[in-house]
């Protein structure tokens, strides 16, 4: 089992003591959507949207207080004697999503910004469901006419494709960003731990979880000079084996407010908190059992790929954990479009283990290159 796998177990283990206990507030709070970036492609001379949207209310009294005894408990597997003000908000803010309230039967709506129509598309998932499952979350496709994606490009000033919407409803906050991405191009594709963000999971899980909790964020070397030397109509595309519930954090750190990582659609780990839903408890036994990882990004990153047959990719990762197995995989599946793999080499196997970054381009971890 990952080091990735064991840290997220354990802050579901805390909050499982508490999962039924919760008090309800007396005054119905505000109903947060986070809408995880995303990308459209285009199919049937329409835009097709992949949308993915959490909806969540603040935590109460009791998940408050589970939130603290996760802190506490991680502090002691991370081994840290005493934690400053500092570090105390940094794992509120990067925990926090582990124990919001996940709001299930909504029904949500956007609407792009500037649009003069005004008009509003409610998601809708793959089955036609309108509402949230169990869990708050809500996965569908948005389709727009390529007529209309147009004029939204122009009302919003748009550069290079982006789109930005927010959700409508009285009860409900949130605004989220989509790139439209033409059929043709350079794309992306990149892990993150390890690969753009020092987190050291071949270290172990008590370093894992510092770096993950309680410590600044830090890029890894030389690898922000490299993103940011690919052109602006390049097109990016993060997966990740972390879990959605980290995402706010990561994005903070890589786009709004950290070191300036191009912005990209996020695609990561489905991890299920509601312990009274069963598929929850299948969710722990397959990160238990190792694999969910691998056939996560598997799944992912292929279908990223069907949505572009004619785009050309570039894929960057590490040698931590199974990213060049994942992309030697994808480059079979898909050879006429996989230019690249690179390989950032945090275990040396470069030296230690040459027949796994056979053909791929090796990037050093200590000093990284400007490629």
């Amino acid at each position: 089992m990952s080091h990735i796998a064991k840290l997220i177990l354990f802050i579901l283990g805390v909050f499982i003591l508490d999962i039924n206990a919760d008090t309800p507030e007396t005054d119905t709070p505000e109903k947060r959507v986070t809408f995880y970036t995303s990308y459209g492609y285009q199919l049937d001379k329409h835009w097709h949207i992949p949308l993915r949207a959490w909806i969540s209310e603040d935590m109460g009294l009791t998940r408050s207080l589970s939130l603290k005894g996760a802190r506490k408990a991680i502090q002691h597997k991370a081994e840290i004697e005493e934690l400053s003000d500092s570090q105390k908000e940094r794992f509120k803010f990067r925990a926090e999503d582990f124990f919001r309230d996940s709001e299930s039967n909504e029904i949500i709506s956007i609407q792009f910004d500037n649009d003069p129509a005004k008009l509003v598309y409610k998601m809708v998932d793959s089955e036609g469901n309108l509402e949230t499952d169990r869990n708050g979350n809500i996965e569908g496709v948005v389709v727009i006419s390529k007529k209309k994606a147009t004029e939204l490009l122009k009302h919003q000033n748009s550069k290079n494709g982006w789109l930005s919407f927010r959700v409508v409803s009285e009860s409900q906050f949130g605004n989220g960003k989509i790139r439209l991405v033409s059929a043709n191009g350079l794309s992306i594709i990149s892990d993150i731990d390890d690969t753009i963000k020092v987190t050291e999971i071949p270290s172990g899980t008590k370093i894992v979880l510092q770096n993950t909790f309680f410590k600044p964020f830090k890029s890894a070397p030389n690898m922000l000079k490299m993103y940011q030397g690919f052109s602006d109509e390049t097109t990016f595309h993060y997966v990740s084996g972390g879990p959605w519930q980290l995402y706010t954090g990561l994005t903070d750190f890589m786009f709004e407010n950290g070191v300036g990582f191009p912005i990209g659609s996020l695609h990561m780990k489905n991890v299920r908190t509601n312990l009274t839903e069963s598929e929850s408890y299948l969710d722990l036994i397959k990160l238990v059992e190792g694999g969910a990882t691998v056939d996560q990004k598997l799944t992912q990153i292929s279908l990223i790929f069907s949505h572009f047959p004619q785009r050309e990719f570039i894929l960057i990762g590490d040698s931590g954990e199974h990213d060049p197995e994942i992309f030697s995989t994808i480059k079979k599946r898909f050879p006429k479009q996989v230019k690249e793999i690179r390989i950032r080499d945090i275990i040396n196997d470069a030296k230690l283990n040459p027949s796994r970054l056979k053909g791929m381009l090796v990037i050093p971890a200590e000093r990284g290159k400007n490629l």
